[in-house]
């Protein structure tokens, strides 16, 4: 009987913060599609504020307040390449409003295809079609762009959604080779929670948790060559493994 009402209850949550989501995404829908045409860095400095905004209203509704640690690793002056766990589709709402400062993320362009969101998924977005060879080439260059910039690029390495058991999935290169070429250093961060709030195994139903992001100090890259990337992933991989490991439970 408790299993079926907790199942029934998450249906009925998702559907709410469903709801919540669209009309909250329709107020900000308009200041978004104005600041899009703006020239970057302007854009995504305004986008951020736009985002946070939202965010900041958002997850506290829906019964998912963010808690932030780490903050302090960003410095003044200083964009970085933000390396995130990615669990959930929860992530990037969660991830990029909570980044102090204006970044960006590589995206799949077939979201962008999606009535009114799509406005504003391509709006703070670097898109990439992974099914052309050509498309993958310029998304790199533009991450770059991104970074001589000052703006944050935020990826995640795993490249889609952990739905294995392991605490993280085997990285790819791109997000530590985009950092070498540019010289950023490479700031780790762990997401927790955001795979029990919305899992990847249960469609339509969700449930409320506070969600957490950690970020952990940064590794600089000065002086590394392509060379060292599978070093520099490696030793990345390594260290968020053991954070997530040693604090998932603690901030269940």
């Amino acid at each position: 009987m408790m299993k079926a009402l907790k199942t029934i209850a998450g249906y009925i949550y998702a559907l709410y913060a469903l709801l919540v989501f669209i009309a909250t995404m329709l107020v900000v829908l308009i200041p978004v599609w104005i600041i899009s045409v703006l020239k970057e860095p302007m854009r995504a400095h305004m986008l951020h504020k736009v985002f946070r905004l939202w965010m900041g209203v958002y997850m506290p509704l829906i019964l998912c307040p963010v808690r932030r640690k780490g903050k302090e690793h960003f410095k003044k002056n200083e964009n970085y390449v933000v390396v995130l766990n990615h669990n959930s589709f929860m992530d990037i709402p969660v991830s990029s409003p909570w980044i102090p400062g204006p970044n960006k993320t590589l995206a799949k362009i077939e979201m962008s295809r999606i009535p009114l969101f799509g406005v504003i998924y391509r709006a703070g977005s670097i898109l990439v079609d992974r099914k052309k060879e050509a498309s993958r080439r310029e998304s790199f260059s533009l991450m770059q762009d991104t970074l001589n910039m000052g703006i944050h690029l935020c990826l995640y390495p795993e490249g889609t959604r952990n739905k294995t058991s392991e605490p993280l999935q085997p990285f790819y290169d791109g997000a530590f080779s985009t950092a070498v070429r540019t010289q950023k250093p490479v700031m780790p961060g762990l997401i927790f929670n955001t795979g029990k709030v919305l899992p990847h195994n249960s469609k339509g139903w969700a449930r409320p948790k506070p969600v957490h992001i950690h970020f952990l100090e940064p590794i600089p890259t000065e002086g590394l060559t392509l060379q060292d990337v599978p070093e520099l992933k490696q030793k990345v991989h390594d260290l968020m493994k053991s954070y997530f490991v040693t604090n998932k439970n603690l901030l269940s």
